[in-house]
């Protein structure tokens, strides 16, 4: 293989040319400045994050004050799901007033955030997913009915290991009839399917630089209400005392330009992506002809495919792509290291044995049209390989 492939978009994404030269003024001496100092070298700060603020409400379709600049993806999400539970305190210690709604398919940090708040009393409900990945949009039904209302229901907009895409506007439009807060981890879905949050009742929204071509150790949380959340950081009063302390600067200026130009490219790279990922999918299951491709009965992001090839592991096939020069994943990049299988695919019902066997291929800015069928050749051959070893290891 002439060159190394870079198929692992979703785990992060290279910083883009005019993300990296939006943010080199405020790493130097000519706009270093502290936004909170009232001198003209806080002033020209202030004035860029102010900036990144438009920039990010514009292209998801919010206003610039419901931004509020987090450190990251999971910081936003700990931000939305814990502090919607600490708001709903009315002063006791427990959160035993809290109840948070989500899915078994949430990203780590959705569903670590609302095990922490059970941990302090809260109670926690798991909405089951189908095969597919997709929520039960009844059993959310039956929640939404209870007594006990939920201080928030958090369901991700697009699966960061299989790609399903959520019915969130079905979702927040439930939620909202019954008066009830809803956030959504949008983290691998803005920039990749069509997001106008104008067009939902949303309370809070997460994103990241990161999956976006922007910097890493930064991102968003977009919220509508800020008094349905409570901050989780202590010290000043920066963005309303929401997430308090002194801005990163340059990671903020850079989420603002990543955004501005994926929204603007969305649909273009949407169509590119699909194409790459259905040729992928298709040069596949030609040559691992048992091959299962996850999540295909729902609608599912362009830029994601999740495969299990029967007799293998995802470990030792990742091992062996790399060796050939092709970059994946197991699922999410959290689970690096773990030989347990993905508690997505387990939630969707998927046997153990495939599971373990889940290998994510997503596609971004370095992806090109020769990638597929050069990713599928080297998937073939480490597939034969591995079920090959496999054997003799068995025999021994």
């Amino acid at each position: 293989m002439p060159s190394r492939i870079y198929l692992d978009h979703a785990a992060t994404t290279p910083v883009r040319a005019e993300v990296r030269d939006a943010m080199l003024p405020f790493l130097g001496e000519a706009a270093f400045g502290n936004p909170s100092s009232a001198h003209g070298f806080g002033r020209t700060a202030r004035a860029a994050v102010e900036r990144a603020r438009e920039q990010v409400a514009h292209a998801l379709g919010a206003e610039p004050r419901h931004v509020c600049f987090t450190s990251g993806g999971t910081e936003a999400d700990n931000l939305a799901v814990l502090g919607a539970a600490l708001a709903r305190r009315n002063g006791r210690q427990s959160l035993a007033a809290a109840h948070l709604v989500s899915s078994p398919t949430e990203h780590k940090a959705v569903l670590a955030a609302a095990h922490e708040a059970e941990a302090q009393g809260a109670r926690a409900t798991l909405l089951p997913v189908n095969q597919n990945g997709v929520v039960d949009l009844a059993a959310l039904d039956d929640v939404l009915k209870e007594h006990h209302q939920p201080t928030l229901v958090s369901v991700m907009w697009v699966n960061n290991e299989v790609g399903t895409v959520q019915p969130v506007a079905e979702i927040a439009k439930r939620c909202a009839a019954a008066g009830v807060p809803f956030h959504t981890d949008a983290v691998q879905a803005f920039g990749k399917v069509a997001m106008d949050l104008g067009a939902l009742p949303w309370a809070a929204v997460t994103i990241s630089a990161h999956k976006i071509g922007g910097p890493k150790g930064v991102g968003a949380l977009v919220v509508k209400d800020p008094r349905l959340f409570h901050g989780l950081i202590h010290g000043g009063t920066q963005q309303a005392g929401l997430r308090p302390g002194t801005e990163n600067v340059p990671g903020i200026v850079g989420l603002g330009a990543a955004a501005e130009l994926a929204a603007a490219e969305q649909p273009g790279h949407a169509t590119a992506w699909a194409a790459m990922r259905d040729g992928l999918q298709r040069a596949i299951l030609e040559r691992v002809t048992d091959a299962v491709v996850h999540g295909t009965g729902a609608t599912r992001a362009p830029n994601i495919l999740s495969v299990s090839a029967p007799g293998t592991d995802s470990e030792s096939l990742l091992m062996h792509l790399d060796l050939g020069g092709v970059a994946a994943s197991s699922g999410s990049a959290c689970l690096t290291g773990t030989v347990e299988p993905s508690h997505v695919l387990t939630a969707m019902g998927v046997p153990r044995e495939l599971a373990a066997a889940a290998v994510r291929f997503s596609f971004g800015s370095l992806s090109t049209s020769e990638h597929a069928p050069q990713a599928a050749d080297a998937y073939a051959r480490v597939v034969a390989k591995v079920r090959q070893l496999r054997q003799v290891l068995s025999r021994a």
